[in-house]
């Protein structure tokens, strides 16, 4: 079974407490458990790993994207700023989807810039827990067609 890298950033471990007009109020399980079941629609197997830690990020997704065949990130306020992040998902070498449960483009000018979007093949933004939803299909039709 092909595995997918579910990656959280800072403070999405308070999902569920944080501002649900943002993103939501699902907490960080519920949505875990909502992308695993839709991965499992395409024969897809989820690992999930989510840290306040730039550093862990990085490290985990070097260790485990050998074993896996696409990524979805939600890199939280790194996205803004982490170069390093970056850099480790264009060495990974993996389709990856960037996803952010809040419009970043409606939101405070320095969120509108995203240094980690241009190694992904895509960037959903603003659709909660359905661009998590979206970002599965985009890389299950993806890994399918390679």
């Amino acid at each position: 079974m092909e595995a997918i890298l579910l990656i959280h950033g800072p403070n999405l471990n308070l999902l569920g407490a944080r501002d649900e007009k943002q993103y939501g109020s699902l907490t960080l399980a519920a949505l875990e458990k909502l992308v695993a079941d839709e991965a499992a629609k395409s024969g897809l197997e989820v690992k999930a790993f989510q840290s306040n830690h730039e550093g862990a990020l990085i490290d985990w997704l070097q260790k485990e994207s050998p074993g896996a065949s696409g990524i979805i990130i939600n890199a939280g306020a790194l996205t803004h700023y982490s170069y390093a992040l970056h850099d480790a998902l264009v060495d990974a070498g993996l389709p990856a989807v960037e996803v952010h449960l809040s419009d970043i483009n409606a939101r405070e000018e320095w969120r509108k810039r995203s240094v980690t979007a241009p190694a992904c093949i895509s960037m959903i933004a603003g659709k909660k827990e359905k661009g998590y939803i979206e970002a599965v299909q985009k890389l299950a039709q993806v890994l399918s067609a390679s």
